[in-house]
């Protein structure tokens, strides 16, 4: 059974935290210095906030798959959607968790994350493939001028920045 996914970037990671611990009457199941996750089964969410992103809001929504055989039905649902706009991550620590993960973006930008979590993550976020950081959630490519979402490291910006910045 798969949790629904929502993460959002906040001005006040403690402020934000207050009003979310009495909204949804609990405290988080996690929290860090920038970031704080809640595993609510009623209903089903893994609601996310962090002081991490470029806008204030709604980030990215997703599904968490709990089995084995999820990934690979999120993963045709969304090659579905849009199977020229799939970003394949594979393994990759994300919001203090190793993940194996896909991207879609809708129509209008949203990004959409379908993963399934490994193990805990000492770090925010690495590209396990290379050890590079890697963003969390990648740009619509009308607005990063490629011809796919993108999300992984670039070595040709000349900041050494991933395209996603």
């Amino acid at each position: 059974m798969k949790h629904f996914h929502v993460h959002v970037v906040v001005k006040d990671l403690e402020e934000s935290i207050n009003f979310y611990r009495n909204l949804f009457g609990t405290a988080p199941t996690m929290t860090k210095d920038d970031y704080a996750k809640w595993m609510l089964s009623d209903p089903r969410v893994n609601f996310a906030i962090s002081s991490r992103g470029k806008n204030i809001g709604v980030n990215h929504l997703g599904f968490q798959a709990e089995n084995g055989e999820e990934p690979n039905q999120l993963k045709e649902l969304a090659i579905n959607a849009d199977d020229e706009g799939i970003l394949d991550q594979g393994e990759t620590a994300c919001c203090y968790a190793k993940s194996e993960k896909h991207w879609t973006i809708d129509p209008t930008g949203i990004a959409w994350e379908h993963f399934q979590t490994l193990l805990s993550a000492s770090v925010f976020n690495q590209n396990a493939a290379n050890g590079d950081e890697a963003c969390c959630a990648p740009l619509h490519s009308k607005s990063n001028n490629t011809d796919e979402p993108c999300c992984v490291p670039n070595k040709q910006h000349p900041l050494g920045k991933s395209c996603c910045e």
